[in-house]
């Protein structure tokens, strides 16, 4: 197991599951404190140990983890970000990922996503795109295998 600090290092501070800042001065028994999850069982997976606060990760091993699309971002039927990931991570390719009603929408919720999914699967390079359809846009992530 990794040491606290140096995984906190690393994912900058961040909680993989809700994204917020953690707090390093706060205590490793509260809520919102630091904590190191093992993300996954699978050794050869390149990120096994995540930050998260204290209180998401003991969270996560009750209920499956959701990863929270934004209020301020339209978008209609938004794919589950952590199925998604997972699929990218493992196979590479691309996903559509949610319809939007404008092309400044679409373009808000991809530069949304290129910047969670930085944080989400670091190491993964994962483009979104916006793509017209039907009167509507399309977003798309498109990710290599790593």
């Amino acid at each position: 197991m990794s040491r606290l600090d140096d995984v906190a290092e690393r994912d900058g501070w961040r909680c993989w599951v809700c994204d917020e800042p953690v707090d390093p001065d706060m205590s490793v028994n509260d809520a919102r404190g630091p904590s190191v999850d093992s993300r996954t069982a699978d050794r050869k997976a390149k990120v096994a140990e995540r930050l998260a606060h204290r209180g998401c990760n003991s969270r996560k091993g009750a209920v499956k983890v959701v990863i929270a699309w934004p209020d301020h971002l339209h978008v209609a039927e938004p794919a589950p970000l952590i199925t998604v990931a997972g699929r990218l991570e493992r196979k590479g390719g691309r996903e559509m990922v949610g319809r939007c009603p404008t092309k400044k929408d679409a373009h808000e919720v991809a530069e949304w996503l290129e910047d969670r999914f930085s944080r989400l699967v670091p190491g993964l390079p994962v483009t979104a795109a916006v793509e017209a359809g039907g009167g509507q846009f399309l977003v798309v992530l498109a990710a290599g295998r790593r």
